[in-house]
């Protein structure tokens, strides 16, 4: 049994990015082929929510938005946004899920960027992938975890294609 006074971290801890995350952030003329949410009219995810990122298609599945979720949910599933735990993706609303889960702080990385900013690595266009990692870093950061620092730890996203 833990001491009444123990301080739980958990460090496995995805934040979905909400829609306006890159589109807020990405000059004008990046904001076409940038990382947007639209409603998907045609092929195998016609009728569901997907990010658009340079004219591909990406699903939020049930995997990625477990929070709070029945396990019939757990699935490979496209979500909505609206379908989700706000905890996912809105940081009051995940410090009341860690309050009531007794959890004093988590370290968030990122959702649509894959692990360690992978999307982008993959980009086309460099200069647009850099600008994303940017705005996704200032998104994480700033509004994410600087609504309550020290209980939301940021995990930044580097440029692989070169770190320096």
């Amino acid at each position: 049994m833990l001491p009444s006074n123990a301080k739980l971290i958990s460090v496995d801890d995805h934040v979905l990015e909400h829609p306006n995350v890159w589109q807020d952030r990405l000059p004008e003329k990046f904001k076409e082929a940038g990382p947007r949410v639209i409603e998907q009219t045609e092929g195998p995810y016609a009728g569901h929510e997907v990010w658009l990122y340079e004219g591909n298609s990406y699903i939020t599945n049930g995997v990625s938005a477990t929070a709070g979720r029945e396990d019939i949910h757990l699935n490979l599933d496209p979500v909505r946004f609206e379908n989700m735990n706000p905890g996912c993706y809105d940081p009051a609303a995940r410090i009341k899920d860690m309050d009531a889960d007794g959890v004093h702080a988590q370290v968030c990385f990122s959702t649509f960027t894959r692990y360690a900013g992978t999307r982008f690595l993959f980009g086309e266009d460099k200069e647009l992938s850099l600008l994303c990692i940017k705005a996704y870093n200032d998104f994480l950061i700033d509004e994410f975890c600087g609504f309550a620092p020290g209980r939301l730890v940021p995990l930044a996203v580097l440029p692989l294609w070169d770190v320096d």
